[in-house]
């Protein structure tokens, strides 16, 4: 379970997020996918990783806009968390250093659960997206 400090860490700064921010997430996906597909704590979060990452490419895009830009300034915070590799706990300790990331993943998705299930059924519907994405 996630505690409420990873929770205020999320809202603190979604509150500072800017369209540099939201550019910078979805030029750095790539990499935050590796996060995700390395193995270790994150792995278990792999397929919400790829949702939040749509979310927020989809968001920029101007594809899907049915949703709060704070949902979308909390999702492109916990991104960048995972991605910056001195955050809390130094992600080249091994496990250990991503246990924080996989903390704040899990209330990112505690917050943003309604919308970002929202986003799922509409992703679902759109052509030549398959049921299981």
């Amino acid at each position: 379970m996630t505690s409420s400090k990873e929770q205020k860490m999320i809202e603190t700064g979604a509150e500072k997020v800017t369209d540099k921010d939201l550019e910078k997430v979805v030029s750095k996906s790539d990499d935050i996918k590796k996060k995700f597909t390395s193995g270790g704590p994150l792995h278990r979060f792999i397929e919400d990783g790829q949702l939040l990452l749509s979310v927020v490419k989809d968001y920029r895009s101007g594809a899907f806009r049915k949703i709060p830009f704070g949902t979308i300034a909390a999702i492109v915070v916990t991104l960048a968390y995972v991605l910056n590799p001195f955050d809390l706990i130094p992600d080249f300790l091994p496990i250990i250093g991503q246990i924080d990331d996989a903390a704040v993943v899990a209330a990112c998705l505690i917050l943003v659960e309604h919308d970002l299930h929202t986003y799922k059924l509409w992703k679902q519907d759109q052509p030549g997206t398959t049921k299981n994405q």
